[in-house]
């Protein structure tokens, strides 16, 4: 039997030897972009937890409630929950961008050299 041959692309070698990092800009636009949709995110789980409270369940089957509040659980929490992710994302960009301009300060980019 022969071996097939490999019609997959080999993955290419970096030829860097240091990492560069991000600009501090860079960061910071997505601190903004993650807030605005954190500060969104907020406000759409509010209007779902209000909009909850504000309709009690019309039910006397204890089957139907029970799945009405699970079901009520599972929508406010996957709501609330990206609503953190995207607000520690926030945080995070903007600690980031501020580590940056730190290491920035304290070793500045070297000139390129002509060689």
């Amino acid at each position: 039997m022969t071996e097939p041959t490999s019609t997959q692309n080999p993955i290419p070698q970096s030829t860097e030897t240091g990492k560069t990092l991000p600009g501090t800009l860079r960061c910071w636009m997505g601190s903004l972009m993650s807030g605005g949709l954190a500060i969104a995110l907020y406000f759409l789980t509010a209007s779902i937890a209000e909009s909850f409270a504000s309709k009690p369940i019309q039910s006397t089957n204890i089957t139907v409630v029970n799945i009405t509040v699970a079901v009520r659980t599972l929508v406010l929490g996957v709501s609330s929950l990206a609503t953190g992710i995207f607000g520690l994302i926030t945080v995070g960009l903007f600690a980031l961008g501020i580590q940056v301009a730190i290491q920035r300060l304290k070793n500045p980019p070297l000139p390129p050299s002509d060689a």
